[in-house]
């Protein structure tokens, strides 16, 4: 087993957020598909850019947030994507640095620009998201540092990665290095769409090379075909060590096994961005997780982190996320 100095990697897009507050009107008007995430290309991207309402430009990414709130929360981490050396591959660059992560990925000099999500949320707090993928896509296996995977005890994969050739393959060599090296897979399905274009792909390398699984409802109902959640549940406990279950505001359930838990959301005042809640569970339960924790208290600091991303616009945190969780 090789000595790990990190924490936790994650790879994934390396995306700009735009995020806007619009009605179902709009969505309607632009056939966006609510509450889902949809691949634009360029031209899609800046009509639709040019139709929203003013936006709040913030790093995004599903993994990218992940480790922003791991960071947050305490956490030594770093992560792996790609960004054009433009505009919002500075303001990316800049932000992911800033929030205490380790980002060393070289940037395009050339090709498509930097990626871009366009947020539209509406008054119910449902994020509906157009992404140009851009320079992302770029991504590969050559940027895959053998040494920098090796030396995390968790490398955390990101789903959106499979719509590309080439960061499927860079997933799978991470994968295959973290496990080399002794080390935890952890793996987000990351949108029902992707599960039902790479259903059997996805089974097998989770089968194959996953440790640590997460999921929500609709992903994990979708990935094994079932009826309802309770169907899945019993499917997914197969697949992989552990399996983390979300279910917005019914918590989570977690599976290790034959060890069941049932983990309530935490309490939010008020629900305002749904927009990366999915992304600050894993990185509370990671964070928990390679400290040691038992998989309830890794659950609970899902929760806890989870609930202060929902509770404002955007998905990086307000406040540092060290200060929700209980004395150890």
């Amino acid at each position: 087993m090789a000595q790990t100095t990190l924490d936790l990697v994650g790879i994934g897009n390396a995306v700009v957020d735009m995020l806007t507050h619009t009605d179902d009107a709009f969505l309607v008007k632009n056939n966006l598909a609510k509450g889902a995430m949809t691949l634009v290309d360029a031209d899609q991207a800046h009509k639709l850019y040019d139709e929203m309402g003013p936006a709040v430009e913030v790093s995004g990414g599903s993994a990218s947030n992940t480790m922003a709130g791991f960071a947050s929360l305490g956490g030594n981490g770093a992560f792996v994507g790609k960004v054009r050396n433009d505009q919002l591959g500075g303001i990316f660059s800049h932000d992911i640095q800033a929030a205490g992560v380790r980002y060393e990925t070289p940037l395009a000099t050339s090709g498509a620009p930097t990626a871009r999500c366009l947020i539209f949320v509406t008054p119910d707090a449902q994020r509906t998201m157009q992404t140009y993928l851009g320079a992302s896509v770029a991504l590969g296996p050559d940027d895959i540092n053998e040494e920098l995977i090796a030396s995390a005890r968790v490398t955390y994969l990101e789903g959106y990665l499979w719509a590309s050739d080439s960061g499927r393959e860079a997933i799978i060599k991470a994968a295959k290095i973290a496990a080399g090296a002794g080390n935890k897979v952890s793996f987000t399905l990351s949108d029902a769409f992707l599960v039902d274009a790479f259903r059997e792909d996805f089974l097998s390398f989770i089968c194959d090379h996953v440790d640590i699984l997460f999921a929500n409802e609709v992903e994990i109902t979708a990935l094994v075909e079932a009826q309802d959640f309770d169907d899945s549940f019993q499917h997914t406990r197969r697949l992989c060590e552990i399996a983390a279950l979300t279910r917005s505001e019914k918590g989570s359930v977690i599976a290790a096994g034959e060890e069941i838990h049932v983990i309530d959301a935490a309490p939010v005042e008020q629900v305002v961005d749904t927009t990366g809640a999915g992304d600050l569970y894993a990185a509370g339960f990671l964070y928990g997780y390679t400290r040691n924790r038992d998989l309830a208290a890794c659950a609970h600091m899902g929760s806890l982190a989870a609930g202060e991303i929902i509770s404002h616009f955007g998905a990086r945190p307000e406040t540092p996320l060290a200060g929700l969780l209980p004395p150890d």
